[in-house]
């Protein structure tokens, strides 16, 4: 698919967007975003009849109408919440054919990346696995613009991957200041770009590297008796969140469990079909999702935040988790990655979702509610990996985390149904 502009009969708001993010992939300058006045207008009412998929993208783009401002930024800041979003908003361009939403993830890369492929509010220095996640979306963009600023901007990113630090195993540090340490987060920020990079650049041997990250984090982090993935593993064991002895956090946080399966569904859609780690990275999916379905709330099939201890003081459903967790299912199952009755399953929690977590204001407006803020561990302030550590994590809406999972799940049921 290429970006055509206004002649894939995108109609004339469509249009008007594309219009006004100019023609600045020709001369490598900033592209002029639509106005937040304009989007305001533009979406001053969403229709109903329209896809999930495409109301939630049309929510977004009016509630943050220049890409950099998603995840409530006040200033353009390079971010693996970004890099979600336009992720999301990338499978919405190649599935709709609306080039609105490559418009408006190509406009966060003409805010980025600068004339000398230079990444703003990036340092790679820092060795963050997070700042990796947006080069997926980079790399579709160059994949339609040639643009040699985007390219320059992937090969430092790509940089970074081949210089992180690793575990004595071969496992990514999560960053530079979590040393020794693993979590599950990383496999999403990482491998979904690493393997596109090798299809992209002809580079198999990646691959190799790619299957060792997914099966070296279920190694340390599964636990035997219920099947759940901990959230990190410090193979110091140094930190005070890690046990002495298994150097695992303590408890089994959800949205860590759907990073890594939501990685693992984006992997295999790369990954060479005679290439052994393939089978591997499956059985590992199916064997992670199994677990995951056993601690679904049985009555309202959505997730709890901590994923194990149901109606404990302070838990809740928790909706990004529940996006992921129900992506990976539908889309494992289109692929053929899961046995065909996980169908069922992932309709209904999609179900459960909409119910229970989706509200539409009088405008049309899509709302996610119940979204975990954020969660991680050590930092200062020191985050313990305590249940009341992650109950006590802020809850809002409209949480980037969740919103970019349900517009890529509700994608998948849409595929079935307009087929």
């Amino acid at each position: 698919m290429k970006f055509t502009s206004i002649k894939s009969g995108l109609g004339t708001w469509g249009a008007l967007f594309i219009l006004m993010l100019g023609t600045s992939s020709c001369n490598q300058k900033q592209a002029d975003p639509l106005s937040a006045e304009s989007v305001q207008k533009l979406t001053v009412s969403i229709s109903e009849e329209k896809d999930w998929s495409e109301r939630m993208a049309l929510s977004i783009i009016k509630r943050s109408p220049e890409a950099w401002m998603n995840d409530f930024a006040e200033t353009p800041q390079w971010n693996y919440t970004h890099g979600l979003i336009l992720h999301s908003m990338i499978k919405t361009w190649e599935q709709t054919g609306e080039d609105l939403y490559f418009g408006y993830a190509k406009a966060y890369a003409d805010t980025m990346i600068m004339e000398d492929g230079s990444i703003r509010d990036y340092d790679i220095t820092s060795f963050n696995i997070d700042h990796i996640a947006p080069g997926w979306f980079l790399l579709k963009v160059y994949e339609e613009t040639k643009e040699e600023r985007i390219l320059k901007a992937i090969k430092t990113l790509k940089d970074q991957l081949e210089w992180q630090p690793r575990t004595k195993d071969g496992g990514y540090w999560h960053k530079l200041r979590y040393p020794w340490q693993m979590w599950l987060d990383g496999l999403f920020m990482g491998e979904p770009f690493n393997a596109r990079y090798a299809v992209m650049f002809n580079k198999p041997e990646i691959f190799d590297d790619i299957a060792t990250q997914f099966k070296l984090a279920e190694k340390h982090t599964r636990d035997e008796e219920t099947g759940l993935l901990y959230h990190g593993y410090d193979e110091s064991r140094l930190q005070r969140w890690s046990d002495p002895e298994t150097g695992l956090s303590s408890e089994f946080w959800a949205r860590a469990m759907g990073w890594y399966v939501m990685g693992i569904v984006e992997v295999l859609d790369e990954f060479p079909k005679d290439h052994p780690g393939r089978q591997d990275l499956i059985d590992i999916l199916n064997r992670s999702l199994d677990a995951a379905l056993r601690v679904r709330d049985p009555e309202k099939h959505v997730w709890w935040q901590v994923l194990d201890q149901h109606h404990r003081e302070g838990n809740y459903l928790e909706s990004t988790s529940s996006c992921m967790f129900t992506y990976a299912m539908i889309k494992g199952v289109n692929r053929g990655y899961l046995p065909e009755t996980y169908r069922a399953e992932a309709q209904k929690s999609y179900n459960a979702i909409l119910d229970e977590f989706i509200r539409v204001d009088e405008s049309g407006e899509v709302h996610l509610t119940n979204c975990c803020a954020v969660a991680g561990l050590g930092g200062n302030p020191y985050r313990d990996g305590t249940y009341d550590y992650y109950i006590g994590e802020p809850i809002r809406e409209d949480d980037p985390k969740g919103l970019g999972p349900f517009v890529m799940a509700s994608l998948e049921f849409e595929k079935g149904a307009n087929n």
